[in-house]
């Protein structure tokens, strides 16, 4: 018999073999607990879809993707631009102390994404983990000067501006000062109670100040 004859007759065998067996699976689910989720072990999706009316009004307050990726979108503060805030706050920064603001500031410009025209290199606009560090790092630095500047009235940027008042209880024309925008509400109970919570109202003065800086400068 050649070598055909041969695979012929292998798969004839094979076939009527299995059709003579009742052992062939039904089905090729795997046994409980193997490699099967649940909703407990597994996230749930929500497959709602959304209607074509409900797209058209998003649409229509939010603008098409390319136009809210645009408006939305999150670039860091130049490096520059982060000094010139700083001068205004009344932060001196040309502080050669160690961890000064000015310090971290100027020392930092690496971390900071600014530009290196010796080396025809652009400055960096995105946000960086080095460079959000760092910034958060002179808010606090900063903090003591700021509040220095409101208390004795030589606050560049909003002149007559109080922070603070004799009870420690925060102003709302002060963070409107801070973070560029009216204050609201959320804002002053936000800030009274990192004053209130910390361990003294030295150290939680510095945090609010410190925290509603990096809010409004950074993506947080």
């Amino acid at each position: 018999m050649t070598r055909f004859g041969f695979t012929l007759a292998i798969l004839a065998s094979t076939v009527l073999a299995s059709a003579c067996t009742d052992d062939v699976p039904t089905e090729n689910t795997p046994p409980p607990g193997s490699t099967s989720g649940n909703e407990d072990t597994t996230f749930d999706h929500d497959n709602d879809y959304i209607s074509p009316w409900e797209l058209l009004d998003r649409l229509t307050k939010e603008g098409p993707p390319r136009y809210t990726s645009h408006v939305h979108s999150c670039s860091k503060v130049r490096y520059r631009t982060l000094g010139n805030v700083l001068q205004s706050f009344g932060v001196n920064t040309a502080n050669a102390t160690a961890l000064s603001a000015g310090q971290l500031y100027t020392s930092g410009a690496n971390a900071l994404g600014s530009p290196n025209y010796a080396n025809r290199i652009r400055e960096n606009i995105a946000i960086t983990t080095s460079g959000a560090s760092r910034e958060f790092d002179i808010f606090a630095s900063a903090a003591d000067e700021i509040q220095t500047a409101f208390t004795n009235g030589t606050m560049a940027r909003c002149p007559g501006a109080t922070l603070f008042d004799a009870a420690n209880t925060c102003r709302p024309e002060g963070i409107t000062c801070l973070i560029g925008a009216p204050a609201t509400s959320r804002h002053l109970d936000y800030c009274n109670l990192t004053v209130s919570t910390a361990s003294n109202a030295t150290v939680g003065k510095r945090l609010a100040v410190a925290a509603l800086l990096a809010a409004a400068y950074t993506c947080e």
